[in-house]
């Protein structure tokens, strides 16, 4: 299946090409026929040639044949409003195309007709402008449908949401312009139409086809539409014949609250929740480009098939647990149980992102950080004095966290909790935190030498940083939502920070730390730590001060 997804892909990326560079043929019509012209040598050059017309010939043939196939191959016929638009579009263009295909390029190949822009537009324009009305929506039909795809496409990208509006701006404008070419050109035809001789003339020279070419013409539009019609009929016959046949042997899947989809053999978990009117979250439409709709096997899962290559790379990217499968890609055999994992509503941006509130498991830096000896001192102050006091204290390090690039995530008592690499990865979020360790620290003693009259000791600082695989996501409740991560490398690091109170450090991190930030710390002394309700121990460096950590 991802074969043909991409050969489908590749096809339609040809066909946008050709699109956008007829489009602007079109557009020169603004500057005059003269420009047109031109303008088409060059699109004429590409497209007849040997190579352009493969490629032209060719997509148009993978594009339409594997079009007909995903149609049969789909279960259901259940799907979003944008995808039954784009497959709507995509079904109707053929029809409305052939007219013009036919009069120009067919006409050209056969009978070695000029398919010029002044014959085109006077057809167009003056003889049969029902036609060009036709021509224009059709034109216009065709660009939507290849913007839809490309959005849906390419809307997981990080990059899109900074370049939508220009390319928003682009796929509203290029039409634009090519229909008010064609409108320019119209009334220059027309003005030249009223030149005596000048029809007459241009369309001698064009060798326009006379009645028995335009029978022959109209003979090969009819054969296209009457194959392709047939074409349609028998996809459609043949996905009910199936439908008949899967229906012998139905399958029976559960979701939570004792919903139950009953759904004939074959079917995916995601055609099985449409079929049934179960709401499920599904980005990309079902063809496995996103993970928004994977679900949890609860049981049944020994009887599905290994995920194939596409689902395997998407589970991956997410981290999934063994028993997680994207419902789009599963097509369960037996009864199973499962519990889809994301909101139906999830938005586009949190395909892969790793802010939903549902979660994604990754890999990042954990930091922890506590104020020595404050509660002590807090109890000879005024409330006013350290709610001052902690106020200083945690801007100046959520300052540091946030320049060397980490996400301030808690702020506890006097304790702080920062994550790092959820966007860059554990290698760069290693390193982060360790620059933001060394800020830290620096950044206290600042703001203890400047509080100093007011101080009964000077301020100090412990900090743990532990990088590993934790869940991230949105947590909380009613308006009280933050992003923040759970699992054993947040209480590992929870746990270096209490160490640096044992060995009287200003910083304790796991050997996981120095691993990934690259960094040799072989000359601090090393130690097995032993962490509450976790089997085995973890190896950490104990830096006495972070002024002598190596810079990363």
């Amino acid at each position: 299946m991802i074969v043909v997804r991409r050969l489908r892909l590749g096809a339609a990326y040809v066909l946008l090409l050709y699109l956008t560079l007829h489009f602007t043929n079109h557009a020169l019509g603004l500057i005059s026929l003269d420009a047109m012209a031109a303008g088409r040598w060059w699109f004429l050059a590409l497209w007849r040639s040997a190579p352009g017309a493969l490629a032209l010939y060719g997509a148009i043939t993978v594009h339409g044949v594997l079009a007909l196939w995903l149609l049969y191959d789909r279960r259901s016929l259940r799907m979003p409003l944008w995808e039954a638009a784009q497959y709507s579009l995509g079904l109707l263009l053929p029809a409305l195309l052939v007219v013009h295909v036919v009069g120009t390029r067919i006409a050209w190949w056969r009978f070695g007709t000029d398919d010029s822009y002044p014959r085109i537009v006077l057809g167009l324009w003056m003889l049969s402008p029902e036609h060009g009305a036709r021509q224009a929506l059709t034109l216009v039909l065709a660009w939507l449908h290849a913007c839809i795809g490309v959005h849906y496409w390419l809307r997981f990208r990080p990059w899109y949401s900074r370049a939508l509006p220009w390319l928003f701006a682009s796929a509203l404008l290029l039409p634009t312009l090519a229909l008010l070419g064609f409108v320019s050109a119209g009334r220059e035809v027309a003005a030249l139409a009223r030149t005596p001789g000048w029809t007459e003339a241009m369309l001698r020279a064009a060798k326009a086809p006379g009645p028995s070419e335009a029978a022959q013409l109209l003979a090969i539009r009819r054969g296209f539409l009457h194959a392709y019609l047939g074409a349609l009929v028998l996809v459609l016959a043949a996905r009910g014949v199936r439908h008949l046949l899967e229906r012998r042997r139905s399958i029976r899947i559960a979701y939570p609250n004792g919903r139950v989809a009953v759904a004939p053999a074959g079917f995916t978990i995601l055609d099985a929740s449409r079929l049934a009117g179960i709401p499920h979250a599904s980005v990309c439409g079902g063809r496995g480009r996103c993970s928004t709709c994977r679900v949890r096997i609860a049981s049944g899962l020994e009887y599905l098939m290994a995920p194939g290559e596409a689902e395997r790379r998407v589970l991956a990217r997410v981290g999934a647990a063994p028993d997680v499968r994207l419902a789009c890609q599963t097509h369960p055999t037996h009864d199973v149980s499962v519990e889809p994992l994301l909101a139906p509503s999830i938005a586009p941006a949190e395909a892969f992102g790793t802010d939903a509130r549902q979660g994604r498991e990754q890999e990042l830096a954990v930091l922890f950080a506590d104020l020595r000896g404050f509660t002590r001192m807090a109890e000879n102050k005024l409330p006013y004095d350290v709610v001052f006091v902690l106020n200083r204290y945690f801007e100046a390090v959520g300052t540091a966290i946030t320049r060397a690039g980490g996400v301030t995530n808690q702020f506890i008592g006097d304790g702080v909790m920062a994550l790092f690499g959820i966007e860059s990865g554990p290698a760069a979020g290693s390193r982060q935190a360790l620059a933001a360790a060394r800020a830290m620290v620096a950044a206290v003693s600042a703001l203890s030498a400047e509080l100093a009259a007011d101080l009964a000791a000077p301020l100090r600082i412990g900090v743990g940083i532990h990088t590993g695989p934790a869940v991230v996501g949105r947590m909380g409740w009613g308006e009280s939502f933050y992003l923040t991560a759970v699992g054993d490398t947040v209480h590992v690091a929870a746990r270096l920070e209490q160490a640096t109170k044992d060995y009287s450090a200003e910083l304790v991190v796991s050997e996981d730390v120095a691993r990934h930030a690259a960094l040799d710390l072989s000359r601090f002394p090393a130690h097995d730590l032993t962490v509450r309700n976790r089997a085995g121990q973890i190896a950490v460096r104990v830096i006495d001060r972070v002024s002598t950590l190596p810079t990363t």
